[in-house]
């Protein structure tokens, strides 16, 4: 049993962090995703005793990070690390950010971290049929931007 609201967040965030901070990097890149994760459990920590009785907290501070990180008109920039990473094909990180915010995220965290649809629409606060036209709309338009036939 957990004896104290200090010790409840803390093994809150041990599990929630990981989920927040891929699904804020999947929609906005990698600074501003981290900062939208820092900004969502900052408030979390604040309000902690309101939030930790909700279902859906990690849906909350998920809208709670992109209205305290929201910028407009701006498009995520997705930077090659100083680390090698494994070969992928170059055209892909333009292609993605010329998706909508909704379908990047769909696509990356579907196929990029192999999250299922209902994970991605707990996270976001979206229903999964929402999630899956988005996932559609965006491998589609990815497809047609690098030029890959689809052979289903």
């Amino acid at each position: 049993m957990i004896d104290t609201p200090e010790e409840d967040f803390r093994l809150f965030v041990q599990e929630s962090e990981p989920l927040l901070r891929r699904a804020f990097v999947a929609a906005y890149g990698s600074e501003q995703g981290r900062e939208a994760t820092a900004e969502a459990l900052a408030y979390a920590w604040e309000h902690w005793m309101r939030l930790r009785g909700m279902n859906n907290v990690i849906g909350y501070l998920y809208r709670v990070g992109q209205s305290r990180t929201r910028k407009r008109k701006d498009r995520p920039l997705f930077v090659r690390p100083d680390h090698p990473e494994p070969w992928y094909e170059p055209a892909l990180a333009p292609a993605l950010a010329s998706l909508s915010d909704a379908q990047r995220t769909a696509v990356v965290l579907v196929h990029g971290f192999g999250w299922t649809l209902r994970e991605v629409a707990e996270c976001t606060g979206i229903r999964v049929t929402s999630v899956q036209n988005h996932l559609e709309r965006g491998l589609k338009k990815l497809r047609v931007t690098l030029k890959v036939e689809d052979h289903a």
